[in-house]
This record gives C-alpha cells, sequence and structure tokens, in this order.
C-alpha cells in the first residue's frame, strides 16, 4: 500500500550535461557518453532505493528531452527542415524538426537502456514514453495531413517500442501526455483512442502521466493564467476512466487542481503527486503524508500510489535528492498512521 514512484525525470549530473537546464549538451561523446549516462542513471537508482522509492526509473539520464529522445531514433522525420510551432496550444513558441514521411523506428530506442538498468535493481522498475498527443504538438506535420493520424503512427511505434521493454523486464510503461491538459476536446475525440494503441497487447502495468509542466518559467507564467481553480482533468478524467491504462499521474502538491476530481477516476490507480516541482522548497515528510490524506477523502489508500507533480530535470540536484528523501519518508509516515507495513 502507497507505494512510491516518481512522474520520471531527474537532474542530470555535472559530469553528464550542464545542471539545472533543459536540453543541455552532452559533455561526451560515443562509448564515453553510453558511461557516463550509465553512472548518471546508476546513482540515481541507487539515491531512490535509499529513499525508500518502491518503483524506481532511471531519471530519463539518456535522453536530452523527454519527447526527442524517442524521436531521434525514428525515421521520417528531417532534423533540417524546421517549422516554427507554438508548442502546447502556443505557450512557447520554438523551431521544431518536421515530418516529411511515414514514420517507423530505426530499431529499438531504449531496450539497451533498459536492461542495463533492469540488472542492477531488484526493485520494480518504471520506463517512460512520450505519449502519441504529446510528440504531435513537439513536431512538426510535413506528411499525415491531421494531427490525429500521425498520432495513431507514432502510437504504433511507441507500441513496438513498449512491447519490447515490456519483454526486458520493465514493469511499468508510463506514457507522458502533458499536451492532454489543453487540448481537453482532442483527448476525447482522438487522444484516449491513441494512448489505447499505445498500449495494446501489454500485460505490465500501464501509466499515463498528466501535469502541468517541469517547474520552468514558462509553466508557472501560465499556471497564473489558469484561475482559482484547475479544472482540466474534469473534462478528460471521464474518457480516461473508461480506458484501458490501468493509473494516471497527476499533479496535486501546492497545486490548484480540486483533490475532489480524484473521484472521476474510480476505476484507476492513482499516482497522486506530492512533491512540488515547481519549487525549490523541500518538503518535510509531514507535507507529503498530508497531500496524500487528502487524496485519500476521494480514493482508497490501495489505489493511491506517492509521485511527484511532474519531472525534476531542471532542478538543482541537491534539491532532487532532498524531495527523493520525502517522498519516501512522507509514505512511510502516513503507513505507519495507517497500521500498515
Amino acid at each position: 500500500m502507497l507505494r512510491t514512484t516518481i512522474a520520471g525525470s531527474l537532474p542530470k549530473p555535472h559530469w553528464l550535461a550542464e545542471p539545472e537546464k533543459l536540453w543541455a549538451a552532452w559533455q561526451y561523446e560515443g562509448e564515453a557518453l553510453v558511461q557516463a549516462q550509465r553512472d548518471a542513471a546508476l546513482t540515481w537508482v541507487k539515491h531512490q532505493e535509499d529513499c525508500g522509492i518502491d518503483i524506481v526509473t532511471e531519471g530519463e539520464q539518456f535522453r536530452i528531452h523527454f519527447v526527442h529522445g524517442f524521436l531521434q531514433q525514428v525515421e521520417g522525420i528531417d532534423w533540417d527542415k524546421k517549422t516554427k510551432m507554438g508548442i502546447r496550444d502556443n505557450r512557447y513558441e520554438v523551431d521544431v524538426p518536421t515530418v516529411t514521411a511515414p514514420v517507423k523506428r530505426k530499431g529499438s530506442v531504449h531496450g539497451a537502456q533498459a536492461a542495463f538498468v533492469r540488472s542492477h535493481t531488484k526493485n520494480e522498475l518504471k520506463f517512460t514514453l512520450p505519449g502519441p498527443m504529446t510528440i504531435c504538438d513537439t513536431i512538426a506535420d510535413g506528411h499525415y495531413g491531421r494531427r490525429a493520424d500521425m498520432a495513431m503512427a507514432f502510437a504504433e511505434i511507441l507500441n513496438e517500442e513498449a512491447r519490447e521493454l515490456e519483454a526486458l523486464g520493465v514493469d511499468v510503461i508510463q506514457f507522458d501526455e502533458p499536451a492532454f491538459n489543453v487540448f481537453m476536446k482532442d483527448v476525447q475525440d482522438w487522444g484516449v483512442v491513441a494512448l489505447e494503441r499505445a498500449i495494446e497487447g501489454l500485460s505490465c502495468k500501464t501509466a499515463v502521466h498528466i501535469c502541468y509542466g517541469y517547474g520552468i518559467k514558462a509553466n508557472i507564467d501560465w499556471k497564473k493564467t489558469l484561475g482559482s481553480e484547475w479544472r482540466q482533468y474534469e473534462e478528460i478524467f471521464p474518457a480516461l476512466n473508461r480506458s484501458k491504462v490501468q493509473q494516471v499521474s497527476l499533479e496535486c502538491a501546492n497545486s490548484k487542481v480540486p483533490l475532489s476530481l480524484l473521484a472521476l477516476l474510480d476505476q484507476k490507480e492513482l499516482l497522486v503527486g506530492a512533491i512540488d516541482v515547481a519549487s525549490l522548497d523541500v518538503e518535510t515528510p509531514e507535507q507529503v503524508a498530508q497531500t496524500l490524506r487528502q487524496a485519500m477523502a476521494y480514493a482508497e489508500p490501495e489505489r493511491i500510489f506517492p509521485c511527484t507533480n511532474c519531472g525534476m530535470a531542471p532542478l538543482p540536484r541537491h534539491v532532487a535528492e532532498g524531495k527523493l528523501e520525502a517522498l519516501g519518508a512522507g509514505a512511510k509516515l502516513l503507513r505507519r498512521d495507517l497500521g500498515v507495513a
């Protein structure tokens, strides 16, 4: 009960990439880079284990970006043909690569990485992949014509990758879909359908992560425009509750999400974000436990998995370490109060 996990990403150590910076370039190339990535992944796996995190990740140490780390191994994308595009409904504008032909994997994207981490931990292992809708909101379409059609094409190759990861011993495969909190009508029209295609045939645990973004200025500024209550989840949770995905990861700590919305997911396990990734303040175990207690008013503790609001990639390393410690200690405190091991 109350088994802990994290949303996915963790800061990259200084020897791997420039700290506290998204899209930071690698410090090494070739085999030296692979070794540095493995060292970083093992460092974070060990720290998660020491903090009592039950379902660990590799902290996305093998990827510069959670979406483009997958796309770089996909054919059909012209990385030199840049298209200016407003990401997350024009929250920020960037030049992105363009899909110019049918997409397909060049081969396994994360298989060797997952196998390496699997061989170094006895804990359950979660691996994260970008969701098909979020991919389509991060790359330009110069081939398919409809975003929904491109999403289904990516869902098919994500499914290929997910099946391989499951075969390597990954226990939980999570699809990151921050775009679900922006394009709510599309979620209901085709987003959930694409997600279900991505998880088709999997027997391992499946999850979808839907948050309000990293703790970066663009996201923090956007949150200020959302009013006194953030009710985006209310529009998409009924469709997700009917879906085949088993877990939903959501933002709860220091957010304006009414926790009563959790009642709309009565058929799902809930990865309750009890760590605020948009603050440098390290939570106390008591604060973590209190967030989880509030969630328990709307979901049985058996369905709650204490988690982080989102990834912690942009945070200082010592802050992320402290937050992991608080997450593990807060869940332990609540389990003690509930009289369970």
